[in-house]
């Protein structure tokens, strides 16, 4: 399983792109890498760590806990981590 986790807050424009281009991506992907991405919503708004660590950076984007992408997220480079961490777990 592939966690990706989308960090933003309420009302924030480049987290509603952020989250259009997640779930394009997700639903783009192949059927069996697909069903193993869970997609995680957090708000800075909700978690005072969270907001801490990014409120300047929202949207964040995590892929396993590890930092993927922060205020712009490229459809093509999530694409590829995606497929790359399937990979990487399936020979695990």
């Amino acid at each position: 399983m592939t966690t990706l986790t989308l960090i933003g807050k309420p009302d924030c424009h480049l987290c509603e792109v952020a989250e259009q281009i997640v779930e394009t991506v997700v639903s783009e992907l192949p059927p069996e890498v697909a069903d193993r991405v869970t997609i995680d919503h957090a708000s800075i708004a909700d978690d005072a760590v969270l907001y801490d660590k990014w409120w300047e950076k929202i949207p964040v984007i995590l892929v396993d806990g590890e930092l993927h992408a922060h205020w712009r997220v490229s459809a093509d480079r999530l694409r590829a981590t995606l497929l790359a961490a399937d990979t990487e777990g399936a020979s695990a």
